[in-house]
């Protein structure tokens, strides 16, 4: 038998490494969480390595978010852009305009 044929890798992006640290979790209490090693946690937020079906239901359940939260095969764009609907501005641009 012939080995099966894959196509081009696809890239999965995460919010692993922003969520983790967004609830002060260290790599080591992830890892626990979730049953995996800690070099596993860091590999994965390096997109070094892709999860598994049941992993990434396992930290969807840790970060109590849809997997769509936490994986893409796109890039995901600034969270204040999600969730506000518009790129944050720094303080100096908006004092130069309102002069």
């Amino acid at each position: 038998m012939s080995p099966v044929r894959r196509g081009e890798k696809l890239p999965i992006y995460n919010r692993i490494a922003v969520l983790r640290a967004e609830r002060s979790l260290t790599r080591a209490q992830l890892a626990e969480l979730v049953n995996i090693n800690v070099q596993s946690i860091g590999a994965l937020e390096r997109g070094d390595n892709y999860p598994s079906l049941d992993l990434a239901f396992r930290l969807c359940a840790v970060f109590g978010l849809p997997v769509e939260a936490l994986f893409s095969r796109t890039e995901f764009s600034a969270m204040s852009t999600e969730l506000y609907g518009r790129p944050t501005v720094d303080a100096t641009t908006e004092e130069s305009d309102s002069v």
